[in-house]
C-alpha cells in the first residue's frame, strides 16, 4: 500500500507501505488504506513525531559511540546507521506538511 497524504494547504507527499505503517503505529493507529489528521489532533501528532526522532536520534548517537570505540570495525566497513535514512529525514516532509495545514487550520487525509 502507498499512503499519499494530502491538504489543502499543501502538496501531496507520497509514502511507501512500510514506511507509512510505521509512522501509523509512531501515531498509535493502526495502518489504514484511508484516515485524516484533525487540525485539532495536529499538536498532538507533532509531539508524537518530535518524541520518536529525538529517541531515534539519541540512539543513533549510542550507536555511533560505540563503534567509535571499536576502530577497526569502523575502519573497515560504514556503519549501517551511518548510510541508512534516519527517522529525523524520513519524517520531516510529513512534519512540515502537518505544520503548514495546521498554520492553515487544514486537515491531512490520506487513502483513495
Amino acid at each position: 500500500m502507498i499512503y499519499k497524504f494530502r491538504s489543502k494547504a499543501t502538496g501531496d507527499l507520497i509514502m511507501l507501505g512500510p514506511q507509512g505503517d510505521a509512522v501509523m503505529r509512531l501515531l498509535g493507529r493502526s495502518p489504514a488504506s484511508q484516515g485524516i489528521i484533525e487540525v485539532a489532533d495536529m499538536p498532538a501528532v507533532l509531539a508524537l513525531l518530535e518524541k520518536a526522532v529525538a529517541d531515534d536520534d539519541s540512539a543513533r548517537s549510542r550507536t555511533k559511540q560505540n563503534e567509535d570505540s571499536d576502530a577497526n570495525d569502523a575502519y573497515l566497513e560504514e556503519s549501517q546507521a551511518e548510510t541508512a535514512i534516519s527517522l529525523r529525514q524520513r519524517l520531516w516532509p510529513l512534519v512540515e506538511n502537518i505544520k503548514r495545514a495546521q498554520a492553515q487550520a487544514q486537515p491531512i487525509v490520506w487513502g483513495v
